[in-house]
């Protein structure tokens, strides 16, 4: 059905006369109309009139059945455009009640209330059906030219009405479209703009790790030149502290041999005030102690350069996963010792196809948020490795304060950070991420406020490789 053609009327009164008279009025014959203006054009010689459109009137003998036959010509999507309600009607409802009824099933129906008796006055019924926009009165015995103009023209304002429903809903299709238009492009904007901060950073990240690398080569090589020396001279001097044990042995055995009472009394004061029993005890462990602090200092050294080494060449290559873990652990436990105490549990691991600096970034951000993760008491950190498939995993665990979950879809973003200003920039994280999507990898967090949080590293063992285009096909 053309909605914006509405012409159809429902006539809802318990008289039948009144529906004979309404038939006659709202639909004559078409022939008779036809010929009374074809015989005024051929006697007058007027242009015919227009044939004007024909009402559809559907009768009903009561409220009930009024209702009835609208909801089933709204099933049909065949809508009233206008009904004719009798006030009066002793079976069933009143015109009232049957005008609330309709309403209820159809809002856009104009509705002319057809009465002889004063039931109701005009401000009860508008104040009781509120439809001020949808309602006139034909008093009984009411004139047919009176029946045919509000038949005519609330018939048009139903289809006025349609009409502009119909543009507005068009207009807020637009309106929707071009939200949504708005709303893809500026996510789409959003994501460009993150994924060029997301690019600055790790360029000013990777110019870091080069500058550093740069740096510790060369502290290596001005620090490992006094530590070789310092390493050989203790060799030596526990070489000669030995030799010189050998001479206070003999000249211990000699003394007996001195007649002077007064010299060996001398020098027995002489041994008991500089303590040289202690001395011969604590000289050799000084000795030990020093060349274990020396050789701390060149593993420190050692696990700088692996720790800082750039892949500017953005090469792959294989490394030992545990080796970059405790290279890194070694380089961040001043910042661990005070706070927790690392647990380790290691499988057997096969070297893996990676940028080794990278992950160890990566491991060194979450040691550290791990252990500023702790409370005032001493926690624990725990790292798992182990292997699935055709790939390896990392799981950094810590007994620390844990994260609330409205924050844990948010740790991975740029700049996001739970720490007090000036004790985050929150973008280590958001590198961490780069860095194992990089390398074909996952990582994940689970926690739970107040026991703690693990984040899981899954890496591809063997990085895959787009396959090479065959020229001669």
């Amino acid at each position: 059905m053309d909605v914006l053609r509405n012409r159809r009327i429902l006539l809802i009164d318990d008289t039948p006369s009144i529906h004979e008279d309404f038939r006659k009025i709202l639909t004559p014959p078409p022939a008779e109309d036809g010929a009374l203006d074809g015989l005024e054009a051929l006697l007058f010689g007027a242009a015919p009139k227009p044939m004007q459109q024909a009402f559809e009137l559907d009768s009903a003998y009561g409220g009930q059945e009024g209702l009835a036959k609208l909801c089933q010509a709204l099933e049909q999507d065949r809508p009233y455009a206008l009904a004719f309600v009798d006030m009066r009607m002793p079976q069933g409802w009143d015109g009232v009640q049957t005008i609330e009824h309709l309403w209820q099933a159809d809002q856009r129906l104009q509705v002319v209330v057809c009465t002889a008796y004063s039931d109701y006055s005009w401000e009860e019924l508008l104040e009781r059906l509120q439809g001020h926009d949808r309602l006139l009165i034909l008093k009984k015995p009411f004139d047919n030219i009176e029946v045919q103009q509000m038949a005519s023209t609330l018939t048009s304002k139903w289809q006025m009405t349609a009409r502009a429903e119909l543009q507005m809903h068009h207009l807020e299709q637009l309106v929707e479209q071009r939200t949504s238009d708005l709303q893809r492009t500026s996510s789409a904007l959003r994501q460009e703009i993150d994924e060029r901060k997301q690019l600055e950073i790790q360029l000013v990240q990777s110019e870091k790790l080069a500058s550093l690398g740069q740096l510790a080569a060369g502290v290596a090589h001005e620090i490992n030149n006094p530590i070789g020396f310092v390493s050989s001279n203790l060799g030596s001097l526990a070489g000669y502290l030995g030799q010189l044990e050998q001479m206070l042995g003999a000249y211990r055995q000699s003394e007996e041999a001195i007649a002077a009472p007064e010299i060996r009394k001398r020098l027995q004061s002489l041994r008991e005030s500089i303590d040289l029993e202690f001395l011969r005890e604590d000289m050799p462990l000084l000795i030990k102690e020093s060349k274990e602090g020396i050789g701390r200092v060149e593993q420190i050294v050692k696990d700088l350069k692996n720790f800082s080494r750039v892949d500017s060449d953005q090469q792959w290559q294989l490394a030992n996963l545990h080796q970059g873990i405790d290279s890194t652990l070694n380089i961040v436990a001043n910042e661990i010792k005070y706070k927790a105490d690392v647990i380790k549990h290691y499988q057997e691991l096969p070297e893996i196809e990676c940028l080794p600096s990278q992950l160890n970034q990566v491991v060194m951000n979450l040691v550290v948020n791990a252990a500023q993760a702790m409370g005032e008491e001493r926690g624990t950190i725990t790292l798992s490795t182990g292997v699935e498939g055709e790939q390896v995993w990392l799981e950094v665990s810590d007994s620390g304060c844990g994260i609330d979950p409205q924050h844990l879809q948010k740790i991975f973003d740029p700049f996001f950070t739970t720490k007090p200003v000036g004790q985050g920039t929150g973008l280590g994280l958001s590198l961490s991420y780069g860095i194992v999507k990089k390398h074909g990898g996952q990582i994940s967090v689970r926690s739970q406020p107040g026991s703690g949080t693990t984040f899981r590293l899954e890496l591809p063992i063997r990085q895959r490789r787009e396959p090479v285009p065959d020229t001669a096909a």
